[in-house]
């Protein structure tokens, strides 16, 4: 008995270790899990990568930077940025000339933004660059320049021949419609001003036969103080005149300040393409009698809309619908100028009602 039992102790202990020995084998199964473990991160990389896609880059490029106008058109660009998931920005040469916008154009090329809106300073000097922009793969729309050749398309905020119409009859209607008058342009090339100009012109010769365009149009380059400077030279050159009709945004308040500097608020009326905020304290003092103007900042939206649905191929012409006001119901000229309908007049009461 005494042996068997020691037998019987031996197996039980011959079988715990062999049980012990084995048990290390059990772990290898936890590798065949770790498959699954790796596949859950790669379900959720899809995601990543799609958050990490970049909006479309479109630039918008004014005539000059840091004005009244072309600021309030960055606020309309920037807001319609926000609310269409575009990183939209505006970009302006320090000076107003043509020249000083070419390579800035050239920069986006490089860049590879997806989309230009620009207003030319010279729509004939721009071209160039603006076919390289397009044969880069890069939406252009331009403002402000109906005869430009390479773009896709050109927007306008209404009929420009018609709107410098309006403010000749503006004009005719402070000057009682007999007398000299002076007209300005921001430039010679450029081809919106010069329509305004013209349309106020060719106006002033059918309907009002005992005014006088005394000189050739004035250029201002956009800047105030030349305008302030050339009304002093008129003046003084025809100490008759009764009236200046301006194009460039600061036209109107470089001649009212000359205006006011020689006290003939109630003898000369002026009027031109403005804004409420440049036009200022000219207004109510009666230096400027009223000026024409759309909004910059709808403008600056319309121009990055048009671009918009160009690259998502929807069709932009006649009867088009930007979902902008005053840029409802297009009406497209040719191949691809389109015009709006956001002309706006204001004088002394009324420019209150556009705080901008």
């Amino acid at each position: 008995m005494k042996r068997l039992f020691i037998v019987f102790v031996l197996i039980m202990a011959f079988a715990i270790v062999a049980s012990a020995c084995a048990a290390p084998a059990a772990p290898p199964a936890a590798p065949a899990e770790a498959p699954a473990e790796e596949a859950a991160p790669a379900a959720t990389e899809a995601p990543a990568e799609e958050a990490s896609e970049e909006p479309l880059q479109f630039v918008t490029i004014v005539k000059i930077a840091g004005i009244n106008w072309f600021n309030r058109m960055e606020e309309g660009v920037v807001a319609w940025g926000e609310e269409n998931g575009v990183n939209a920005t505006l970009v302006g040469p320090a000076e107003a000339d043509a020249a000083q916008q070419i390579p800035i154009i050239e920069d986006l090329i490089a860049q590879g933004v997806d989309a230009i809106c620009v207003i030319p300073m010279d729509p004939t000097q721009l071209d160039p660059v603006l076919k390289k922009a397009m044969d880069a793969g890069i939406v252009v729309v331009t403002h402000e320049a109906s005869n430009q050749k390479n773009m896709d398309y050109d927007i306008e905020a209404f009929d420009n021949v018609a709107f410098g119409a309006g403010l000749m009859d503006r004009l005719a209607a402070g000057m009682g419609e007999e007398g000299e008058y002076a007209v300005f342009v921001g430039s010679l090339g450029s081809k919106t001003h010069n329509e305004w100009a013209d349309g106020g012109i060719n106006r002033q010769k059918e309907a009002y036969p005992n005014m006088t365009m005394v000189g050739d149009k004035n250029e201002s380059f956009d800047d105030a103080e030349i305008a302030y400077q050339k009304a002093k030279e008129i003046l003084a050159a025809y100490p008759n005149i009764k009236g200046f009709q301006g194009s460039a945004s600061t036209d109107v308040a470089g001649i009212g300040r000359a205006i006011e500097e020689a006290g003939l608020q109630d003898e000369v009326t002026v009027v031109g393409t403005s804004l409420p905020s440049i036009a200022g304290d000219l207004l109510p003092t009666g230096a400027i009698d009223a000026i024409g103007f759309w909004d910059p900042a709808v403008a600056g939206a319309a121009c990055n809309q048009i671009a918009l649905m160009k690259i998502n191929g929807e069709e932009v012409g006649a009867g088009t619908d930007l979902g902008i006001k005053g840029y409802n119901d297009l009406i497209l000229v040719g191949d691809n100028v389109l015009y709006g309908d956001a002309a706006v007049y204001v004088d002394a009461e009324t420019a209150g009602d556009y705080p901008f």
